[in-house]
């Protein structure tokens, strides 16, 4: 099937419009899949965004979703489904029967995944193609991605500066075009802390909104899975895909939600604005970006003005007490039991997780509680809040060996994992001085994905269409 499009900017087609093409027969999966495999050949040298592909299952996918689109079979009998055909990469965390799912580390050897992830089978279940597997730091400890496994991953816009962590690679590869959509996992901002320095979206659901399996992980509440994407309504459809109720997750909301992928005006909205959530230290140049996004926002006929969230503790000694507690002595125990190599932050997560007292991983819920009961204050009287999503902008690929000092500094985003009922969406805000991209988070009141995602598309009409790296 010809195309006049380039191949570059078959790359760069939104979700939405190449489902529109596939329907309308001016664009096949199997071309768009071709394009995006050409460019993965032509920059994985460089980024290092994936850990594996799956050239030959993604073709037959490919194939066999071109046939629900031709003419020469019925449509009753073929239903078009929700992501038909379309490329997405999986995050090295969300299992496919057949596949290696590392975690980035050695620890866990080459034993291929025997069951899908829920967040896998509702793609595959609404016909998306899965071609990629995304790179990721061990076991999702960084806000940059590097590991002994599989290396390091840069940031398309910057080559000496990460894309960030721990969904790097799922935004370093839409960000430099090398798939449609891709899935991301956020325990302290590792959806949206790359979605922010790649100039993507990326959504935090609410707690329980994607199903998660094991059961000892859908029932610890900082952890979310959720959807990244170029855009807005790309990140909206595929969170209409994974959201819903699952047998295997006691934890997970029903009834499903369904946003609208027509999003309404932001007139009459009242929309709080922090600056720096009352404790960061915030770029100048991220706060350009920030007052860009409000000012927009007003433009379009919506209220925002400053407030303080009368925080006294971001939370930052509770994240790291949390996490230190219930996986630092699991990966010191795995480091001990196994003679292979290691990253180095990992091995000081372990060191610093056995020095957290139960009195100590108690005390944290108190925390939870003040920083809920001031959250709640304010937004009882705005429909979001927007803030910066990270206060630097950028750092370098490698990153460094204590990541939770990284993470404590620059990420404005883990106050919100522990806040795990409020949704929070990343989108970009403009471009830094050093040319990487800036993210402003879209904080919704518990539940409310469909506000978030009202608003993230008016900062994105406003001030991002379909930027690019120079890559």
């Amino acid at each position: 099937m010809s195309n006049p499009i380039s191949h570059d900017d078959l790359c760069y087609l939104p979700a939405t419009a190449a489902l529109v093409l596939f329907s309308e027969g001016a664009l096949s999966p199997v071309e768009l899949l071709n394009a995006y495999q050409a460019r993965a050949e032509k920059l994985e040298p460089q980024l290092n965004a994936f850990s594996a592909q799956r050239l030959e299952a993604a073709q037959e996918a490919a194939r066999l979703s071109e046939q629900r689109y031709s003419k020469r079979y019925s449509k009753s009998a073929n239903p078009l489904r929700a992501l038909e055909g379309l490329p997405v990469a999986l995050k090295n965390e969300h299992t496919l029967c057949g596949w290696v799912t590392t975690k980035g580390s050695w620890l866990l050897g080459n034993q291929a995944d025997t069951v899908n992830a829920p967040i896998t089978q509702r793609l595959l279940d609404a016909g998306a193609v899965i071609h990629a597997q995304t790179n990721v730091p061990e076991f999702y400890m960084a806000c940059f991605t590097r590991s002994e496994r599989h290396g390091v991953s840069r940031n398309p816009w910057n080559l000496a500066l990460t894309p960030g962590g721990s969904s790097g690679g799922s935004a370093a590869a839409l960000a430099a075009g090398l798939t449609a959509m891709a899935s991301g996992s956020d325990i302290g901002g590792s959806i949206r802390i790359p979605a922010s320095y790649c100039g993507v979206v990326g959504l935090k659901p609410s707690y329980g909104r994607v199903p998660v399996t094991p059961i000892a992980y859908a029932l610890h509440t900082m952890n979310h899975i959720g959807p990244m994407a170029r855009t807005v309504a790309d990140c909206a459809l595929m969170f209409n895909v994974v959201n819903g109720p699952h047998a295997d997750d006691p934890a997970a909301i029903r009834p499903k939600l369904e946003v609208p992928l027509a999003f309404e005006s932001v007139k009459g909205l009242r929309i709080a604005l922090s600056y720096d959530l009352d404790s960061f230290e915030v770029h100048a140049d991220v706060l350009r970006g920030l007052e860009q996004a409000a000012q927009a926002l007003r433009e379009q006929g919506a209220m925002v003005e400053p407030v303080k969230l009368g925080w006294t503790d971001n939370g930052a000694d509770a994240v790291f007490q949390r996490l230190g507690f219930e996986t630092g002595r699991e990966f010191a125990c795995r480091i001990l039991r196994q003679n292979l190599p290691t990253s180095d932050y990992i091995r000081q997560f372990a060191i610093d997780g056995m020095n957290v007292t139960g009195e100590q991983y108690l005390a944290t819920n108190q925390v939870v509680g003040r920083m809920y009961d001031s959250m709640s204050k304010v937004m009882a009287s705005y429909d979001a809040l927007i803030c910066p999503t990270m206060a630097s902008i950028g750092s370098p690929a490698e990153g460094g060996v204590d990541a939770n000092e990284m993470l404590r500094r620059d990420a404005m985003t883990y106050p919100f994992n522990l806040l795990s009922r409020h949704p929070v969406l990343s989108v970009p805000s403009g471009l830094a001085s050093n040319g990487v991209p800036m993210g402003v988070q879209v904080v919704g009141r518990t539940l409310d994905e469909t506000t978030v995602f009202q608003i993230g598309a008016a900062i994105e009409q406003a001030l991002w269409q379909r930027r690019r790296p120079a890559i």
